[in-house]
C-alpha cells in the first residue's frame, strides 16, 4: 500500500498538455446518500470522461449492487468511482466479481453496511479521504488500505471535507481517475 501523508495541495504534478487526442475514459460513477446523477461530482466525471452515473434507491442497498452490476456489463467503464455508499457499493461489486479493473473510493463508508471490510487481491484501488471528513472516520480507510494487494492499494489524504468540496472544485479527482486510468488500464492509444 502506498500511503501519501497528510496534504494541503494536491500530491501530484498535475497532468499537463492536451487529452484531445487520447481516447475518452469511461468512469462508472456509484454516488452517494446525497449525490445524484445530477451532484457535483457526477457533473464533473460527465464534463471530462464518457461517464455513467445511474440513479439509485439508495434506501436499497443489494439493490444498487445488482444495479450497479448490470451496468457494468453494459457500460463496460475503465475506471470505477464510488463516493461514500457508493464506496461501499463498489467493494460489493468487487467482492462478487462484477469488477476486477481500476476503482477508486471516495470516502467509503464501507464500515457502515454489511459488505467485507477488506478489498480483493489483485485489484488497483485507490482511496480518497479528506481529514476533516466528518461522516466517515478517516480510520476506516486507513485500516481498508492495509488490505488488497499493497502495490495496487494507495490512499491520498487531503485536507478536506467529506464531500471533498475543496479537492472537486480544483478538479483533483479528474486527474486521478486519469492517473488511475493511465497506470492501471487506459493508454493514451485511441
Amino acid at each position: 500500500m502506498y500511503v501519501l501523508p497528510a496534504i494541503h495541495a494536491f500530491p501530484f504534478p498535475l497532468l499537463s498538455g492536451s487529452f484531445d487526442n487520447m481516447a475518452r475514459i469511461r468512469v462508472q460513477f456509484i454516488h452517494g446518500l446525497e449525490g445524484s446523477p445530477q451532484g457535483t461530482k457526477a457533473r464533473l466525471f460527465a464534463e471530462h470522461f464518457d461517464a455513467c452515473t445511474p440513479a439509485m434507491d439508495t434506501s436499497d442497498f443489494q439493490g444498487c449492487v445488482e444495479l450497479h452490476a448490470r451496468k457494468l456489463s453494459e457500460f463496460q467503464p475503465d475506471v470505477l468511482v464510488g463516493s461514500s455508499f457508493g464506496g461501499a457499493v463498489a467493494v460489493a461489486l468487487l467482492h462478487r466479481k462484477a469488477w476486477a479493473g481500476p476503482t477508486l473510493l471516495l470516502a467509503p463508508a464501507v464500515f457502515h453496511y454489511d459488505v467485507p471490510r477488506f478489498l480483493p487481491e489483485g485489484v488497483p484501488v485507490w482511496i480518497v479521504h479528506g481529514l476533516r471528513d466528518t461522516v466517515v472516520r478517516i480510520e476506516d480507510s486507513r485500516a481498508l488500505a492495509q488490505t488488497g494487494t499493497p502495490a495496487l492499494v494507495r490512499l491520498i489524504e487531503v485536507d478536506d471535507d467529506h464531500a471533498l468540496s475543496a479537492t472537486v472544485a480544483r478538479s483533483e479527482l479528474v486527474d486521478i481517475v486519469r492517473r488511475l486510468a493511465a497506470q492501471h488500464g487506459k493508454t493514451n492509444e485511441t
